[in-house]
């Protein structure tokens, strides 16, 4: 598939907050539609947490459509470790 083609099926999520503020991901348009919301395996601080995030503006650089994605802190795990999970 062509670098073209393959932009025409694909966008990138930019994670504008959160735990995973500041980097992107690449992923494939469903339907021609980007995700109104994604969930994201991470780990932070060595414990995998879900993450949500929710879709926010869209716009196109160099024929690429960028997503930007925000925090959806009340839906994902806790981003700090509890106070008793850290005698272990």
């Amino acid at each position: 598939m062509s670098d073209q083609n393959q932009s025409e099926h694909e966008y990138i999520v930019e994670y504008v907050d959160g735990p995973l503020e500041g980097t992107t991901d690449r992923r494939v348009l469903v339907d021609g539609k980007v995700d109104d919301r994604i969930g994201v395996v991470a780990a932070v601080s060595g414990l995998e947490s879900l993450f949500w995030y929710v879709a926010g503006d869209e716009r196109t650089v160099n024929g690429e459509k960028y997503v930007s994605y925000r925090f959806d802190a009340p839906d994902s795990d806790p981003v700090e470790a509890d106070e008793e999970d850290e005698s272990l």
